[in-house]
C-alpha cells in the first residue's frame, strides 16, 4: 500500500466515524427530547388532576396561578418536604 492510498483510507475512516458520531448525537438528543416530553405530559396530567380548573385556563393564567400558590405561607416548606421525601429522606 502506498502512502496516498493509505491516507485515503484513513480519511475515509475518519469521515465514517464523524458520521457515526453525528448519528449518535442525534439519537441522544432525540431520546432526551422524548424523555422531556414524557415528563412534561405527566406533570401536566398531575396538575390537571389536582386542579381541574386549570384545564380551561390559558398558559399565562396557569403560570400566574402557580406563582400565586408558590407565594402562599407554607409553600416553601411543603416543597422542601416533598424534595426530602423524593430523595428517600424522612419527612
Amino acid at each position: 500500500m502506498d502512502k496516498p492510498q493509505e491516507e485515503q483510507q484513513v480519511e475515509k475512516k475518519i469521515g465514517q466515524l464523524q458520521n457515526r458520531q453525528k448519528i449518535l448525537l442525534n439519537k441522544k438528543r432525540s431520546e432526551e427530547h422524548r424523555a422531556r416530553t414524557h415528563r412534561l405530559i405527566g406533570r401536566g396530567a398531575i396538575l390537571e388532576a389536582v386542579f381541574p380548573a386549570v384545564v380551561e385556563m390559558e398558559g399565562e393564567e396557569v403560570k400566574a396561578f402557580l406563582i400565586a400558590l408558590s407565594r402562599l405561607p407554607g409553600a416553601s416548606a411543603a416543597l422542601d418536604k416533598a424534595r426530602k421525601t423524593e430523595d428517600g429522606g424522612s419527612a
